[in-house]
């Protein structure tokens, strides 16, 4: 029985952390926006944007060091 006066301030400390933690993420934006990062993973705008680019340079004849590197 002499545990319970350790355990019950040591949760209410944990506890009471928790809250403040998850006050000061809320205060932060930490929870703002939900929906676009799992859309952004979706999306493949700079994927295609690069391999566009790729393909012109390979094309117009001219590579640089980068090129041959990436190009194995």
């Amino acid at each position: 029985m002499n545990i319970l006066i350790l355990v019950i301030p040591m949760s209410l400390v944990l506890g009471s952390g928790f809250v403040f933690a998850f006050l000061w993420a809320t205060s932060k934006g930490q929870f703002d926006d939900l929906e676009t990062p799992s859309r952004r993973m979706l999306s493949d705008d700079f994927l295609v944007q690069e391999n566009k680019c790729t393909h012109e340079r390979n094309a117009s004849g001219k590579q640089n060091s980068a090129d041959t590197k990436h190009n194995i």
